[in-house]
């Protein structure tokens, strides 16, 4: 019987939603309630909930969510798409949430009932944190419920936050996490802060893992290279982008170090440092992840995945796939989306 096997820090969340012992989890799930108003941004909604839905991918019961709008009545997005919210404002307020974000867009009124702007109070009260996409800081500003903090808000709407904010910090970038107050200024930035705060929330491990799925829908069969580590030195970058462009042929230790112009054992000195692992380790978990995805999203056959990521035999990608995930490359689901290249006339198939 192949011992399990599991995998390193750097690799872990890309791998998480694969891995049975990695969907459970004794966090309670997080709460989320959105407030639509009048011509939101669909982008930037659907972009935070998205995060959310891929959770429940990883770790079911990671997050739930409602939405609502202030009288609960449908309203159009900046599509003009008509969405019919759950409930009101005043009853989403009452139900228990961790997270409440006003959802605007560019051509959304700044203006709302008074009672809104203390319903947002009252969940500022109760420790909810709150949200702000597009403009939807400038009703967290209105509420005066940015006093102190920093916010990110489309350009568009950048004096009306300053003025109705004096005493909080309008910022350029694309999103902010300040504490218990998130804002974006863009579809971008709405993802990236809601990946942020589910990560504070529920650990990186989870942030990683949507991140890798969602990163590797956008492009399917084209080979996605590891999340960016933010903190690693340069030579251990070139030694990892040189693992990720020469998977069906993998480089040899003393190839990599003579590449990155370092020797094989500082080599491994950076990859036990900065990643906790061996390059020997990373890259075959390198090397799995990647013939999980060309399983998933092409139709090649196993033997030709076995292949393109380095694997002379059949048998030890079999038993290196199931050691990792639990169960072999022939019970994986096979999605097909992409054809495999054409073979030339007699080429076996």
């Amino acid at each position: 019987m192949t011992a399990k096997r599991t995998f390193g820090p750097a690799l872990h969340g890309h791998n998480s939603r694969f891995i049975p012992a990695d969907l459970e989890s004794d966090a309670p799930g997080l709460r989320v309630g959105f407030l639509l108003l009048e011509h939101f941004s669909l982008l930037a909604f659907t972009q935070a909930l998205d995060a959310l839905v891929t959770a429940n991918l990883i770790q079911p019961g990671a997050s739930a969510h409602i939405t609502c709008s202030v009288d609960g009545a449908a309203l159009s997005s900046d599509l003009d798409i008509q969405i019919g919210p759950a409930m009101t404002l005043e009853d989403c307020v009452t139900q228990p949430l961790d997270l409440f974000v006003v959802c605007g867009g560019l051509r959304t009124v700044l203006s709302l009932p008074e009672r809104a702007y203390a319903s947002l109070q009252t969940l500022a009260q109760r420790g909810v944190a709150l949200a702000g996409l597009w403009n939807g800081a400038w009703f967290l500003g209105r509420a005066g419920l940015l006093d102190g903090y920093r916010c990110a808000v489309h350009p568009e709407h950048r004096a009306a936050v300053a003025e109705i904010a004096r005493h909080g910090q309008v910022s350029s970038e694309a999103y902010c996490v300040d504490r218990d107050r998130l804002s974006a200024a863009s579809p971008g930035g709405a993802l990236s802060m809601m990946l942020e705060w589910i990560g504070h929330r529920r650990g990186p491990a989870l942030a990683e893992g949507i991140t890798a799925i969602l990163a590797f829908e956008s492009s399917r069969y084209r080979r996605t290279t590891p999340a960016a580590q933010a903190n690693i030195s340069e030579p251990l970058r070139e030694a990892i982008t040189l693992m990720s462009a020469n998977l069906e042929e993998p480089l040899s230790q003393d190839q990599l170090a003579a590449y990155v112009g370092r020797s094989k054992r500082q080599i491994g000195r950076l990859f036990q440092r900065q990643l906790g692992t061996t390059p020997v380790r990373y890259y075959l978990e390198l090397r799995i992840t990647e013939s999980r995805r060309l399983l998933q999203h092409s139709d090649l056959p196993i033997m030709e995945v076995a292949v393109a990521c380095g694997f002379v035999s059949a048998s030890h990608f079999s038993k290196c796939y199931r050691s990792f995930y639990g169960y072999g490359p022939s019970q994986e689901k096979r999605l097909g989306c992409v054809k495999g290249a054409r073979r030339e006339s007699g080429a076996p198939h």
